[in-house]
């Protein structure tokens, strides 16, 4: 159980605020690259995980760029550009290397399902679709990273994989689907509290909830004054840190602005909220073992893209549809109307308004997402299980999302559907921003912030060697090496307990 620590440490080598995947990836990271480092953990709510990190709030829970449609778009020549799936594919099995570490050397109690086996597919509808979705197979066939990858326009296959889905499908539109059965399910939440229950055990480590930053300003000496207030009590206090992290999800925009570091300059923020349909059927959550992904909608931000998807949730099956998007002037879920609007300043209203204008078509579909009724929601999950009835379902508010808006030497500004670290000359302090895919790529994530914030210490041999017990590909590319990517998804799998392609051939 995670516990309140009332100790502080007033001069601490790190502070990372917000208890989440990103801050426990790192903290976890740092405790093995130097067991004797100094860090206090600052979380505004009373729970680890609780926002973008929690199972029912996250959009995507093992993205491996298996089904994931919007990361191989179609070029105008009619090609599909793989280039962004290679990466994203290659980050996931970093993460499932640094995961299968913990467990194998025993040093974190990660609970057992943390992760389990589920088959990754996408499913389209339409002549047009259906061509782009096998031009997207064969391209994929050109990196071993897919390697199991199925395709299959054939009515009978489809309803072996996906029976929900293809269930009095009698439309006569040609459907097709491509499955990958090495897919993954990740409960990052428990991932989460895993990590920090064994990193809070640690001498030197101090974690305390229900503390809100509330101003970063950095001394003459290059350390980092941080102002913390104790929410229930109202109780202030300083901390004194060489080096902070801003992982606080949809609130990291705030605190580095707040920092006043000049790479923080010009950017801004789109909060994009989310719901899910959630099956109240166990009969029909029992009848569906898959995430099947679709096309997202012309406009709809990366994280509407809609799947019909089978989550383990504390230790039980759950079924989810959706999401659908929607608007919020909040940063987080439990955050403020005033969030966006507090956001705006003189240094980021150009890319801002040049974002906003950008984007009308997204503005429209949002609109028209609040909008909906329960009655448009049930018709777009028949899209994927024509026979769903509206008593078997729910609605389950999901979390907050706030995508990146930056400025653009062409355009003004941009708003980029991603995650982004930003960090100062110096090093000494980094906020991750953005969203998708973002947990599933956590540890790369992490690993490219140590370069930067931490460069010489990396450099040296006892961290090099102690990054290539963590991650055995640090420094080469999976992406490149048939043979590595093999040994490397053998082991993880038979430490994590998954699903191997290769061990069944």
């Amino acid at each position: 159980m995670l516990k309140n620590n009332d100790s502080y440490e007033a001069a601490p080598d790190v502070v990372l605020i917000g208890a989440g995947i990103m801050s426990a990836t790192l903290g976890m990271m740092l405790k093995e690259l130097q067991p004797d480092i100094k860090i206090e953990i600052f979380e505004r709510l009373d729970v680890a995980a609780a926002e973008s990190s929690d199972a029912w709030n996250n959009a995507g829970t093992g993205h491996a760029a298996f089904c994931e449609l919007n990361y191989t778009p179609e070029l105008p020549d009619g090609s599909i550009d793989i280039s962004k799936a290679v990466k994203i594919s290659e980050s996931f099995d970093v993460s499932r290397q640094f995961w299968a570490y913990l467990v194998e050397h025993c040093s974190v109690r990660l609970p057992l399902n943390f992760i389990e086996s589920i088959p990754h597919i996408s499913f389209v509808w339409g002549d047009a679709n259906v061509d782009y979705l096998r031009k997207r197979y064969e391209a994929l066939q050109s990196s071993h990273l897919f390697r199991g990858m199925e395709f299959s326009e054939d009515h009978e296959v489809l309803r072996e994989w996906m029976p929900l889905v293809m269930e009095n499908r009698h439309d006569g539109k040609k459907v097709a689907a491509t499955r990958m059965p090495i897919g993954t399910d990740v409960n990052f939440g428990a991932l989460t509290r895993g990590m920090f229950n064994h990193i809070q055990e640690k001498e030197g480590v101090n974690l305390h909830f229900s503390h809100e930053v509330r101003k970063l300003k950095q001394d003459s000496d290059g350390n980092w004054t941080v102002k913390v207030k104790h929410i229930p009590t109202g109780a202030k206090r300083k901390v004194k840190a060489k080096f902070v992290f801003i992982g606080a999800g949809g609130g990291s925009l705030p605190l580095l602005m707040k920092s006043g570091i000049p790479e923080s300059k010009g950017y801004g923020g789109f909060p994009v909220s989310g719901q899910w349909l959630k099956c109240v059927n166990q009969d029909i959550i029992e009848r569906h073992e898959a995430k099947v992904y679709g096309k997202a909608a012309v406009g709809s931000p990366p994280m509407s893209v809609p799947h019909l998807d089978t989550r383990y949730i504390n230790g039980k099956r759950e079924l989810l549809f959706g999401p659908y998007a929607g608007f919020s002037t909040r940063f987080l879920k439990q955050g403020s109307l005033l969030d966006l609007p507090l956001s705006v300043k003189l240094n980021n209203l150009k890319p801002m308004l040049a974002a906003g204008y950008k984007n009308i078509p997204l503005t429209r579909y949002l609109i028209n997402q609040v909008r909906q009724s329960p009655e448009d929601r049930l018709a777009a999950l028949r899209d994927y299980f024509p026979d769903a009835k509206m008593q078997d379902w729910e609605l389950e508010v999901a979390g907050q999302r706030v995508q990146v808006i930056k400025k653009d030497p062409k355009h003004g500004g941009i708003l980029e559907f991603g995650t982004e670290v930003v960090s100062a000359a110096d090093g000494s302090i980094a906020a991750l921003l953005g969203a998708s895919p973002g947990a599933s790529t956590a540890v790369s994530i992490m690993v490219s912030l140590l370069e930067i914030c931490f460069k010489d210490k990396v450099k040296t041999p006892l961290w090099q060697e102690k990054l290539k017990q963590m991650i055995p590909t640090y420094g080469r590319s999976m992406a490149k090496d048939p043979q590595l990517t093999e040994e490397v998804r053998a082991w993880t799998s038979e430490v994590l307990g998954l699903y191997n392609f290769e061990k069944v051939q």
